[in-house]
């Protein structure tokens, strides 16, 4: 669930999550990513996908990243999915994370995926 917040501590104004799924559950963004997923496994645009399936160490001493979604995509490569309610909520820490995964993991893809209605998809992709 997402509100809209008056002013954070950085003056700007933005949505803020009010809680944390547990670990393994989807919030409605992410389940609805889950749909289309399982519609583009069932397309054969993608093999397989897998939720909150690992986690990334991104830094010393323990800073890690867990990726929202693990997908192998038709040509048999890993991308990882990192899905957002909006663009706006996509800020500064959660960019440096995804960032700092994809310089040290560049063999694998790294995306950030928000939902919008203007695509065909209904999925806007943002690649790293």
């Amino acid at each position: 669930m997402w509100r809209l917040k008056s002013q954070n501590t950085t003056g700007l104004k933005g949505y803020r999550a009010l809680g944390r799924k547990k670990t393994g559950e989807f919030n409605k963004t992410e389940s609805a990513y889950q749909q289309f997923l399982e519609k583009e496994k069932q397309e054969g645009r993608i093999l397989d996908y897998r939720f909150e399936e690992l986690k990334l160490k991104i830094g010393e001493p323990a800073c890690w990243y867990m990726p929202d979604f693990l997908v192998i995509n038709a040509d048999r490569e890993i991308e990882f999915h990192e899905v957002k309610g909006a663009a706006a909520i996509f800020q500064d820490d959660a960019k440096v994370k995804i960032k700092a995964a994809a310089y040290r993991n560049s063999h694998f893809i790294f995306k950030v995926v928000f939902p919008d209605k203007k695509e065909l998809s209904g999925w806007r992709i943002q690649e790293f």
